[in-house]
């Protein structure tokens, strides 16, 4: 009954905070990886780009530029899971020392809140941090398994393995850049979930100006409109 009790300590404005908020995070993310045929995100356009890179692979001697990129994309991503692990040690030692943050978010919300509740907030933003530190490293993983799929690759054009091949890379390059994207997004909401400090409707204000923001990065941004030119448009064509 002691859960029951705690949970009291909340509003109802916490908990309707709280379902805008997960609610949020679920649709952005299918809305992004599920969009309208008729209107791509520009993570689905940098999907087709993806595929045109690794057939384009298989005719380009050297490959260094290949190497060098897939290699550019394993940094940025072992940059973001190691900040995101720094982020997660600060937030674990707030959790146990949550007097001097008590004293400021009480400044904002002007109000006296128990312990537990800040507890209970740094925490949502811990789990999203988790998130997003598992989604970098697995993209990291991910990223790897492609370099090793794209040394696989035959440099005779004429090897029936070739493109298969070179698709098979494609698909593993997209899904670990699907998995760096969600580790973004989750990355975001944990920005966005500091807001519960300040209070419910904080949060929700800050969810939707995530949403905003997110949903204009991928469907109504000026790369998205270049991307989007007929000239440089991916063909996504089809080699034997």
């Amino acid at each position: 009954m002691i859960w029951i009790e705690r949970l009291n300590l909340f509003s109802t404005w916490d908990f309707i905070a709280l379902a805008c908020f997960v609610l949020g995070w679920l649709w952005i993310g299918w809305r992004i990886e599920n969009p309208n045929p008729k209107r791509p995100s520009v993570s689905s356009l940098m999907g087709n780009f993806r595929r045109d890179w690794m057939i384009e692979m298989v005719t380009r001697v050297p490959r260094m530029f290949d190497s060098q990129v897939i290699s550019s994309l394993r940094q940025a991503t072992a940059f973001f899971a190691s900040a995101t692990m720094l982020a997660l040690g600060a937030g674990v030692a707030l959790v146990g020392n949550t007097d001097q943050l008590a004293g400021v978010a009480q400044d904002l919300a002007l109000e006296k809140t128990p312990q537990f509740v800040w507890e209970i907030k740094i925490l949502l933003v811990l789990i999203f941090l988790t998130n997003a530190f598992l989604a970098f490293v697995w993209s990291h993983r991910l990223f790897g398994y492609c370099s090793v799929l794209m040394a696989a690759v035959p440099n005779d054009v004429s090897d029936s393995r070739a493109y298969p091949r070179a698709r098979q890379a494609a698909e593993i390059n997209i899904t670990a850049a699907r998995s760096f994207n969600r580790g973004l997004r989750s990355t975001y909401f944990s920005l966005a979930g500091l807001a519960w400090l300040a209070g419910a409707e904080v949060l929700i204000l800050a969810t939707i100006i995530t949403l905003g923001v997110l949903y204009r990065r991928e469907f109504a941004s000026r790369s998205r409109r270049i991307l989007m030119q007929p000239d440089a448009a991916p063909q996504a064509a089809e080699k034997p």
